[in-house]
């Protein structure tokens, strides 16, 4: 791990590393080895305004996309970013992730038109679905010929939380500490501390309405 990076011979570096490696988030550490991070020799990085800090991690079919006029895709420290998780920037869009973020499995980041931005220590869960622009679907003419559109970049605060599957439209902020329940569409903002559920979602309460001290389990211990 000592030479791995994002060149020819970094990725060769991390290629003879993962060998000795468990798959999946047992290669974390790897990333820790080394302030270059961890980027699999099955991640795909077609993108050339690609920027990340130390101790990253980019896990197996992880994609990195740039279509024409795309704007970079940069990383803070220690983002992890799971296996077939596709990222894309285009048209004018582009891509901030901050340090200690992380991006389960499958998710789909598409900044085209508009930024994504997103805060520190953000985790999205499995399958979620980021989308700041949509398809022009004015009459008479084919809707694949049309401009794109957008309402805005979206933003995601620090420390919020996406569940499995959650899709977020363009012009959508969510608060920091805010959370997003599994399957929720998100049209509108979400305020800091927010809990949004539903399709479209809605902010059903605050976190700070929660109690402090969450029930213990039957038969745990008090002590």
């Amino acid at each position: 791990m000592r030479w791995a990076g994002v060149s020819w011979h970094g990725r060769l570096a991390s290629r003879l590393a993962a060998l000795c490696a468990h798959p999946h988030k047992a290669r974390v550490y790897l990333a820790r080895m080394n302030k270059q991070g961890f980027i699999s020799p099955k991640a795909v990085l077609h993108h050339g305004d690609f920027y990340h800090g130390g101790h990253v991690f980019l896990d197996d079919r992880v994609v990195l996309f740039q279509r024409e006029q795309g704007k970079p895709i940069t990383f803070g420290d220690r983002v992890y970013i799971y296996r077939d998780t596709i990222l894309e920037t285009g048209y004018g869009g582009g891509l901030q992730i901050d340090d200690d973020a992380s991006i389960h499995p499958r998710c789909q980041l598409n900044a085209y038109v508009s930024d994504i931005r997103i805060g520190k220590g953000v985790m999205l869960a499995p399958n979620c679905a980021l989308y700041p622009y949509d398809h022009g679907i004015v009459p008479g003419t084919p809707i694949r010929e049309q401009a794109l559109v957008s309402k805005g970049p979206i933003i995601i605060g620090d420390n919020a939380w996406l569940g499995v599957g959650a899709i977020v439209l363009g012009g959508v902020t969510i608060g920091a500490g805010a959370v997003v329940g599994a399957g929720s569409l998100v049209s509108e903002d979400v305020p800091p501390d927010g809990i949004a559920v539903g399709n479209p979602a809605r902010t059903v309460r605050l976190r700070s309405e929660l109690s402090k001290n969450p029930p213990i389990p039957e038969g745990a211990s008090q002590q």
